[in-house]
């Protein structure tokens, strides 16, 4: 008898003991899983700070000053446009000009005077010729030359030369024009890559935080069983060692009786939107949060 009294203790003794290393593992096992909740936790405020810092340098930087070379491209556009109408505009009046001013018996080219007083002077040179032909000749030489002396002062006044003059002044224009389109044009180009650059960047990000955030919800289901197995062997060796009054998870009713259940839930409701509202606040703020703050804000996004 006394020997069976002595198994059965030893027996108990065994089970005692494999449940306390049992409620020791769950507790590590728990506690190492809320570390891990905490991690997660401040991974995540960090990427909300990455994301919201990127979006604001994507919107109010890159986006603004593309806009803003944007506009300036616009405007310069519209001024090109304006000179190019009046280009085109001077050479279709040029164009009418030379028209009334042609003719089948006109000389209408300085080169075309040289080149025939060339040829005149020529013949004197190397024909034979006799002196009535050599002095008519010599006096079509200088008809031309009068002809060339008037046309070249009558160009100098002519509306072609001041179109001409035109022209060339608004070719200028234009080409500055286009030059500082080209810059102006490849600025605008840099900022808009950057912005896409920001806002991809952001799309990974939040490629990441959902990744994270599923990590986060089933490493807290984790921690939250190794907390139940916990408690279950808590009560479980507080039954066997003494019979008294079990553990229950701290979310259980309070020891205090003066308030009814639902007055109570609605005080615990405050209090718990309260903390919920300092959680956010500090999330904001950057500030790290403790590991209840983290589950109130976790248990929010989820719901």
């Amino acid at each position: 008898m006394s020997s069976e009294k002595t198994k059965t203790t030893r027996s108990s003794r065994n089970s005692f003991s494999n449940l306390q290393t049992q409620i020791e593992e769950f507790r590590k096992k728990r506690d190492d899983l809320n570390q891990k909740t905490k991690y997660y936790i401040n991974q995540l405020q960090e990427i909300d700070n990455n994301i919201e810092k990127t979006s604001r340098m994507a919107k109010e930087n890159y986006k603004k000053k593309r806009d803003y070379w944007n506009e300036k491209v616009k405007k310069l556009k519209e001024k090109k446009l304006e000179y190019k109408k009046i280009l085109d505009g001077c050479i279709e009046e040029r164009k009418k000009l030379q028209g009334k001013g042609s003719g089948s018996d006109k000389v209408i080219s300085i080169k075309q005077i040289e080149r025939k007083i060339d040829n005149l002077e020529r013949r004197i040179e190397t024909e034979n010729l006799d002196i009535n032909e050599e002095n008519a000749i010599i006096d079509k030489i200088k008809e031309l030359a009068k002809v060339k002396q008037d046309f070249l002062a009558e160009k100098q006044n002519s509306e072609i030369v001041k179109l001409e003059k035109k022209i060339q002044i608004v070719k200028i224009n234009l080409n500055k024009i286009y030059e500082q389109l080209t810059k102006w044009s490849n600025k605008s180009q840099n900022y808009h890559v950057k912005m896409l650059e920001a806002y991809d960047n952001i799309r990974k990000l939040r490629e990441t935080k959902k990744k994270l955030e599923e990590e986060l919800i089933e490493n807290k289901k984790a921690a939250d069983s190794y907390h139940e197995q916990f408690l279950q062997a808590m009560n479980q060796r507080k039954r066997s060692s003494k019979g008294q009054k079990t553990y229950k998870p701290r979310t259980t009713q309070s020891k205090r009786p003066q308030r009814g259940p639902r007055k109570k839930d609605e005080e615990l409701e405050r209090i718990k939107q309260d903390k919920l509202a300092s959680a956010l606040e500090k999330q904001k703020a950057g500030k790290k949060l403790d590991l209840y703050e983290a589950r109130l804000i976790l248990e929010k996004s989820k719901g």
